[in-house]
């Protein structure tokens, strides 16, 4: 039922009382969201104030003096030592150890007799043979002789000749089988630990002690075909085992593949060490580092202060309390050490501390009380 007031025109008038609080939810819904409006602009105004007043405040590095100093490039490469001449040594023929004459760990020479084994009838047998070499000579002579008297054909004596050759050659035979149950040493070196004991049944083959020739040394280590402008036979080689860490073994090359890894694109070389200590021992691993070329001077800086990206690698230059960032083109590296190509000069001022919360233009304070590793050749700390 509809309670309006008609006018003189015929048409219902609403009742006052409904416009007001249409008014007042406008009103209330326009400070709402103009509240909203300003919270935000509060909001961003403070954070651009923070942020502001965090760039402005000066940041705590680190820094060093690019410096120039003599440069040696170097390859770097892990090998493995290995003998000059080594060998397990083994008997060649099956029998029982009758005698043995090893010492584990002693330094012998070519040609020493190390092991026998027990020879059975083996004399017995060369004894008989020999006495057929024997009766075959006699009877050749005497059959010369009845050859000058045209007793007896050229081919009895032909035949008797051959026999002679034919009992030599078993007489041989015999000697090389019993010198097969004797071991000797094939070349000077030093001994490994015994592995058999006498009275011991040995079959063909069965390893009885390690030679090793100790000095020289060879190690062998591979090296990417990109370095093999830099090698040649002769070169110095310096290496280092963790055994002693404090130890420098001065070497030379003395061979290069002759052909490279199609797998790994790395070459294989050989180099050769005095060992006369005998502190180098077959199977170590070793450091290896051939100097590339004559030393040259090139701008130097620790490694820490580098700042690495796909990019490109970048420095921070501080001038005046303030950062700079530059680009830089590095070089080969050398313990803690890389050397700079380009991008800085000698004298400048660089960040090795603190780089994380640096941008183009900061403010910094700087603090040198920790300075990073900076050793061209540093040594891990004995535990």
């Amino acid at each position: 039922m509809d309670t309006g007031i008609a006018n003189d025109s015929g048409t219902i008038a609403r009742p006052r009382a409904m416009v007001k609080p249409l008014i007042i939810l406008i009103i209330a819904a326009t400070v709402i969201i103009g509240g909203i409006f300003a919270w935000q602009k509060f909001i961003g105004s403070m954070t651009k104030k923070y942020m502001g007043s965090m760039a402005s405040a000066p940041q705590t590095v680190s820094t060093t003096v690019a410096a120039a100093s003599n440069w040696q490039s170097r390859t770097q490469a892990l090998g493995s030592l290995r003998a000059v001449r080594g060998a397990d040594l083994a008997a060649q023929a099956a029998g029982v150890v009758d005698k043995i004459h090893i010492e584990s760990g002693t330094e012998v020479s070519a040609g020493t007799v190390l092991l026998v084994l027990k020879p059975n009838d083996d004399p017995a047998k060369l004894a008989q043979l020999q006495a057929q070499a024997e009766l075959a000579a006699i009877t050749l002579q005497r059959d010369q002789e009845q050859l000058a008297a045209q007793a007896i054909s050229q081919a009895t004596v032909d035949a008797d000749a051959s026999n002679l050759k034919s009992a030599r050659a078993q007489v041989v035979a015999q000697q090389a089988l019993m010198e097969e149950k004797t071991v000797r040493a094939p070349f000077a070196g030093r001994l490994g630990i015994r592995q058999v004991d006498e009275g011991q049944y040995l079959s063909a083959g069965t390893t009885v002690v390690s030679l090793q020739a100790l000095d020289p040394i060879f190690v062998d280590f591979y090296v990417p075909q990109q370095a093999l402008s830099h090698l040649q036979v002769g070169q110095a080689v310096t290496a280092t085992v963790d055994t002693y860490p404090s130890d420098h073994f001065a070497g030379k090359v003395v061979s290069i593949n002759s052909k490279v890894d199609s797998a790994s694109r790395n070459v294989q070389v050989r180099a050769s060490f005095g060992n006369s200590e005998r502190k180098l021992l077959p199977g170590m691993y070793a450091n290896v580092a051939i100097d590339n070329g004559a030393a040259t001077t090139e701008i130097t800086l620790p490694q820490a202060a580098i700042t690495y990206n796909p990019y490109g690698n970048t420095v921070f230059v501080v001038e005046k309390n303030v950062v700079h960032q530059r680009f830089v083109k590095l070089g080969d590296t050398r313990g803690d050490q890389v050397a700079v190509k380009s991008g800085l000069a000698a004298g400048d001022v660089v960040v090795t501390a603190g780089q994380m919360k640096l941008r183009n233009g900061s403010a910094v304070v700087v603090n040198n009380k920790i300075e990073p590793n900076s050793d061209a050749s540093p040594v891990p700390p004995n535990e």
